[in-house]
């Protein structure tokens, strides 16, 4: 687990601020600039998605506390494309120049949903970004003990083959092969039994899906071993680019879902903040909303710059990786209506595969945060 604390700076920065309110930054100059820039400096993707999304109704407020604990947004990501969208928030705070939303950021990046959600459930984490459905698990397991605030990716899961093979270009063409995968128990298992489902294939009758961890599946993609794999973006990104050629992506499995036509979205990252953080702090969680907005456009927007930031922060082993992995990783910020809409319609889908897969029900509306 990588660590950071920006504590420190947070209250020389707040003492600072008291000392010279003649300089104090009005609310437009500070979160303006990183969505000009944006705009300005490089032009949209056409390879990147966009999504409609729900503007934070609720402006930062322009005074900071008087007290600069107040302000204080303790945020935990995880390493690999659901922490990507954050990174340029994340090198806001690393250099000091977080007050987006005039509260202090302390950040913190894991690798396992397991340790998000214990320190959530102990009161020591405010906002995480975690899987979708580790958001609902988590939910009904603390009895309302958190909010989902916002999507900030949706899917990044790759079917990859290896030996340089060309025969796989959809889901169907996965009948009578050995698939490798990650993510047993989680989303990824949930994604590809229902694409098999939805393509007329049953996992373990027409196809053999054996799970393993992402790092044992690109080594033995790289050395000729398996053929067939499944894999998140940028362990996906990696192993193609480390192949030379002899690994490719036959199927980007979020394009495969939303070929289905049935209304629903794959939604692989949500954002969630503790209950009892939200009903104290609303205004500090529509502040994060507006940074975390500003840097997903960012990142989307900017690639090149993006890819250096992700890889400084340890999100993704290199720049180049980085690079080629953000395009495919469909960074979306959905909040509000768009953002029930979008991931209720998900949980669905997963409840109808599995119950166990949502924690045995479905959410009520109370799961849902946004401000009017």
């Amino acid at each position: 687990m990588k660590y950071y604390k920006r504590l420190t700076a947070a209250l020389l920065a707040a003492l600072l601020l008291f000392a010279l309110p003649a300089c104090k930054p009005s609310a437009a100059d500070s979160t303006a600039a990183p969505s000009e820039a944006a705009s300005e400096s490089v032009s949209p993707s056409a390879e990147i998605p966009v999504q409609p999304t729900a503007e934070p109704t609720q402006e930062p407020s322009s005074e900071p506390s008087e007290d600069p604990f107040d302000g204080l947004i303790r945020l935990a990501v995880l390493n690999g494309p659901t922490g990507v969208g954050a990174a340029k928030l994340l090198n806001h705070i690393d250099n000091n120049d977080a007050y987006l939303s005039y509260s202090h950021y302390r950040y913190d990046i894991y690798t396992d949903n397991t340790e998000l959600m214990a320190g959530l459930t102990k009161g020591e984490i405010d906002i995480a970004t975690v899987a979708s459905n580790v958001a609902l698990n988590l939910y009904n397991k603390t009895d309302g003990g958190v909010k989902i605030i916002a999507v900030g990716t949706l899917g990044v899961l790759h079917i990859l083959e290896g030996g340089g093979g060309t025969e796989i270009d959809s889901v169907a063409d996965l009948a009578g092969r050995t698939v490798y995968a990650a993510g047993q128990g989680a989303n990824p298992e949930y994604v590809l039994r229902y694409l098999l489902q939805e393509n007329g294939l049953e996992m373990g009758k027409d196809v053999e899906v054996v799970f393993a961890d992402a790092s044992e599946i690109s080594a033995k993609l790289l050395s000729g071993e398996i053929e067939c794999a499944m894999l998140p973006v940028p362990a996906a990104t990696a192993a193609i680019v480390k192949s030379e050629g002899s690994v490719r992506q036959a199927v980007d499995l979020t394009e495969a879902w939303d070929s289905l036509k049935n209304g629903s979205q794959l939604i692989m990252t949500a954002v969630v903040a503790r209950t009892e953080y939200v009903e104290e702090h609303p205004e500090l969680v529509s502040g994060f909303l507006y940074d975390y907005k500003d840097s997903i456009n960012f990142v989307n927007n900017n690639v090149d710059a993006a890819a250096e930031m992700v890889a400084e922060l340890g999100l993704v082993p290199s720049a180049g990786i980085a690079k080629q992995a953000i395009p495919q990783c469909h960074l979306a910020f959905l909040s509000g209506a768009d953002m029930v809409a979008a991931i209720s319609d998900y949980y669905s889908v997963l409840w109808s595969i599995d119950p166990a897969s949502v924690g045995g029900s479905l959410p009520d509306d109370g799961i849902y945060w946004w401000t009017e």
